[in-house]
């Protein structure tokens, strides 16, 4: 079949040496019954936690130089031991804790740029027995264990194949769909559409290469992973690293930090009246992003933040999305009841791997986004994209007429830690401010929607003092006592 006949590279064994646990299945049991004996002897009192738990507690010597030596002393005690302790999502964790955004990607490995950032740092000059690290890195160490290895699996293989299928189950429209036509097919009714081509005429479609950003903007800092990284190591750092969770730019004020991006778009026709939170003016959440990354690289499952919806164009390359609707969670996606934590794989890849094939017997929506192309959100629909090649888009989040009662419900009832896009001391009073600014606007639309809203509230809080009372009264008429 064609599937069977797509090319695939070659997966290379892990470079320390590490099998799944399946692997003790093929081996002549006495072999299988010494690999796992080697584990529990070089791990010691550690062998009693179970490999999840024992990468998480070496994860507690990610903070500072002390944990960092802490690995390295770990490393040194026998080869079970190392196996853990050089995991590479230890020394990502190290490099960014204690360097931020400022460092360059070396040596096709975040060991290697911890100790090429520290060294910089301390103006050290490399060690004669830097030139073994290569060596080092490959020792072998041949143990089972399905945790370590599954993420080097993830980090090592190509996008499969059934990934990049041009099967879309996503409404589609082109460029000429009207205004109107968009509002009452999809915007009113709360359904996600691709309008294909419809950013194929920005500036930013020619301008907007990564030779091009990168001799412009390479200098400048953007936000990386929730640090400040210049643009020219972020794509550095794209080229050289491999893990299965990509370092991805998501900047909230590229428009101030290089304002001519911002001049290379325009908000699509569909979105540009109605932008709600603007009423704000300066104390509006964050509500338009720069995103870049590298193939693998994405977003994992969420809701975008305060119930808006939003709209995401794709400038270069191509992004895959998976959506399910607001009642619907994708599966191995497990949300807190308030919404506040979601557990879910550790990556995009893993999740693929893992969970795809369930995706479409739940209700998933999928589509491929292409160059030129934008995506409509709606608001509380969860998704995820995952960049197929390197991508460059732009993503914006917005509150309309039509979205703005989930909007007004989302301030008022989530906590403050729910809200998004302000910092902690600005996020408190939201809903009043943003009340206030709508009925400022004296858009009689807006008003009716805000008066539908108060009231809804006043019958709600009316209601909920009738049940307490209503529970009062039964207990004062009930006749019991509490005996010990």
């Amino acid at each position: 079949s064609s599937k069977d006949s797509t090319p695939r590279r070659a997966m290379g064994v892990h470079p320390a040496g590490v099998l799944p646990n399946g692997n003790a299945l093929l081996l002549p049991s006495a072999d299988a019954r010494a690999l796992h004996a080697r584990k529990t002897a070089g791990l010691g009192a550690l062998a009693a936690l179970d490999d999840a738990l024992l990468l998480s507690v070496f994860d507690r010597f990610t903070h500072d130089d002390d944990g960092a030596k802490t690995l390295a002393a770990l490393a040194s005690t026998s080869k079970a031991c190392r196996a853990f302790a050089t995991h590479e999502d230890l020394w990502k964790s190290l490099t960014l804790n204690a360097y931020g955004g400022k460092f360059t990607f070396r040596g096709q490995s975040w060991l290697a740029t911890f100790r090429a950032a520290r060294e910089a740092r301390t103006r050290k000059r490399p060690r004669e027995d830097e030139k073994e690290e290569k060596d080092r890195r490959t020792i072998q160490c041949e143990i089972f264990s399905d945790v370590l290895h599954q993420r080097y699996m993830c980090a090592a293989m190509d996008v499969e194949s059934e990934w990049v299928a041009e099967a879309s189950t996503v409404p589609e429209a082109t460029s000429t769909m009207s205004v109107d036509e968009f509002r009452e097919k999809y915007e009113s009714l709360n359904i996600p559409v691709v309008i294909r081509g419809a950013a194929k005429n920005w500036p930013a479609m020619k301008k907007w290469t990564r030779q091009a950003l990168v001799r412009k903007f390479g200098a400048i800092d953007f936000t990386v992973g929730g640090y400040e990284m210049a643009l020219k190591d972020f794509f550095a750092c794209s080229d050289g690293c491999s893990d299965d969770t990509p370092l991805y730019l998501f900047d909230p004020l590229f428009g101030e930090k290089a304002p001519e991006l911002a001049n290379d778009y325009t908000v699509p026709e569909y979105f540009a009246r109605d932008d709600l939170f603007k009423l704000l003016s300066d104390d509006r959440p964050h509500y338009r992003w720069l995103i870049v990354g590298p193939s693998k690289s994405g977003s994992i499952f969420h809701k975008d933040p305060n119930a808006t919806s939003a709209w995401n164009a794709c400038i270069t390359g191509r992004k895959r999305w998976i959506m399910f609707k607001p009642s619907q969670n994708p599966p191995g996606v497990y949300p807190s009841a308030d919404g506040a934590e979601v557990a879910q794989p550790h990556s995009l890849v893993e999740w693929f791997t893992s969970f795809y094939e369930f995706a479409n017997k739940e209700g998933a929506l999928e589509c491929v986004c292409e160059p030129g192309d934008v995506l409509f959100v709606p608001s509380g629909w969860w998704h995820m994209a995952l960049n197929l090649t390197e991508c460059i888009a732009i993503t914006q989040n917005y509150v309309s007429v039509a979205n703005l009662p989930k909007v007004l419900d989302f301030l008022d009832t989530k906590c403050e830690n729910l809200v998004s896009g302000l910092d902690k001391n600005r996020r408190g009073g939201l809903s009043d401010r943003f009340v206030a600014a709508l009925r400022a606007s004296g858009d009689d639309a807006l008003l009716a929607i805000v008066d539908a809203h108060a009231r809804k509230k006043t019958s709600a809080t009316q209601k909920a003092k009738s049940i307490i009372g209503d529970a009062f009264a039964t207990a004062s008429a009930s006749s019991f006592s509490f005996s010990f």
